[in-house]
């Protein structure tokens, strides 16, 4: 299991392929990548997320491992990067090896709920209009009820 807060870009590919590459006795593999997208008017700048350092990392490990301790995994990765991103810029990513393709994509929503709706991130959009920051999503919310 990874857990990774960064500032900088990563290489979705690449991070991809090595977590492939590592399992060994494991049927499936799922990843997913976010990718920051501009607003409803088109007028996004950039996407400002902070968070807590220490604080985060820990609760981002603890989903992990619940989604370990959860489904039938082999291993978990997860990237997330805070500071300023442009629009069409990776934010985060969700890997998730299992035997079966069953538990490796229900681990990997599970996880992309959880990051979208509880991972101690703010994110604020910079626009032609402003900055605001970005309030939760009753969909979002809605998503973690099957969990």
């Amino acid at each position: 299991m990874r857990v990774i807060v960064q500032d900088g870009p990563f290489d979705f590919g690449a991070e991809a392929g090595a977590f492939s590459g590592a399992q060994h006795g494991q049927g499936a593999v799922v990843t997913f990548a976010g990718i920051v997208r501009d607003t409803e008017a088109g007028d996004l700048k950039a996407m400002e997320i902070e968070h807590y350092p220490g604080m985060t990392e820990k609760a981002l490990a603890t989903i992990a491992e619940e989604a370990l301790a959860r489904w039938s995994l082999g291993d978990v990765l997860v990237i997330h990067r805070h500071g300023r991103l442009a629009p069409g810029e990776t934010i985060m990513m969700v890997a998730t090896a299992a035997p079966h393709r069953a538990d490796a994509f229900a681990a990997a929503e599970f996880l992309m709920d959880y990051l979208k709706s509880r991972a101690p991130f703010w994110k604020r959009e910079i626009t032609a209009r402003g900055a605001d920051w970005v309030a939760a999503r009753e969909e979002d919310e809605a998503a973690l009820s099957r969990w």
